[in-house]
């Protein structure tokens, strides 16, 4: 490209990008994702001198727990359907038997840390201990 060509080209460039930035304030979020924004921005800690103190403002989520069904289908049921690893599968009451014979917190405990062929969470690193737990009490109620 000529001089006055580029020139033209990064004219327009900056003119039609500035043209695309437009002002998005007029977007509302959820109180989830305000919540979610508020996580994410909040500082990792505190430098203090010698007699300050740190006061801190809890930021309360709303983010719902999803149930076990849900979690079961988005994260389990690649595996527990058809054994994968060793997985006791999905309705396979003897097998599940087996796994409950060290007692169902020996079960949470497995599916919260993994073990063996098993990721931790599942691979549901989103889950919190409670929505694993559901998705172990869900594949336990349909596995009698």
């Amino acid at each position: 490209m000529s001089h006055p060509n580029l020139f033209a080209f990064l004219l327009f460039s900056t003119l039609l990008l500035s043209a695309c930035g437009a002002d998005n304030s007029d977007v509302e979020l959820t109180e989830n994702q305000k919540a979610a924004v508020a996580e994410r921005i909040a500082p990792a800690g505190h430098v203090l001198m010698e007699g300050q103190s740190v006061t801190t403002t809890e930021v309360v989520t709303t983010v719902s727990a999803r149930s076990g069904d849900d979690i079961y289908n988005t994260n389990c049921m690649a595996c527990h359907n058809s054994g994968i690893a060793g997985a006791p599968k999905y309705g396979d009451i003897s097998a599940w038997a087996l796994k409950l014979e060290k007692g169902i917190d020996a079960v949470y405990a497995n599916a919260i840390n993994g073990i063996r062929g098993m990721p931790a969470r599942g691979t549901c690193m989103s889950c919190s201990d409670d929505e694993v737990k559901s998705a172990i009490d869900y594949i336990l109620a349909n596995s009698k």
